[in-house]
């Protein structure tokens, strides 16, 4: 389950690399959300100019694609989503999309935890 205090993880952008990529945070497209029998997905657009400013170690140097980034790293870059959201994958051919997932049940099963841990915590 997610906790609200726990470590960054990843690489923490500095102040200057932080300004420079929430200058494009409006123009960053979400897809509708779609799913199979196990996990919702969506796609995350990033403007295409935006690759220009992220730093090069959030980079895969083989195919010049983002590199898997974490939870902490991809909201430094200005996404914003719910909860259990996991990048798992860059479009190749079109590296500015980030594929995202995450368990079809999330949030149904994160409700019942925090309703069982307010129980437990009256009694």
């Amino acid at each position: 389950m997610y906790q609200h205090f726990r470590t960054f993880q990843g690489r923490k952008l500095t102040d200057q690399e932080r300004a420079r990529v929430l200058e494009f945070q409006d123009s960053i497209h979400y897809s509708p959300r779609y799913s199979d029998d196990v996990n919702e997905y969506r796609h995350v657009m990033l403007p295409k100019p935006m690759l220009k400013v992220i730093p090069s170690d959030y980079f895969n140097s083989e195919v010049g694609t983002l590199r898997i980034l974490t939870e902490d790293e991809w909201r430094g870059l200005g996404i914003t989503q719910s909860l259990g959201w996991e990048h798992y994958e860059c479009h190749a051919p079109e590296p500015h999309i980030l594929l995202f997932k995450r368990p079809l049940n999330f949030e149904a099963e994160m409700r019942a935890a925090a309703a069982a841990q307010q129980q437990q915590q009256q009694q």
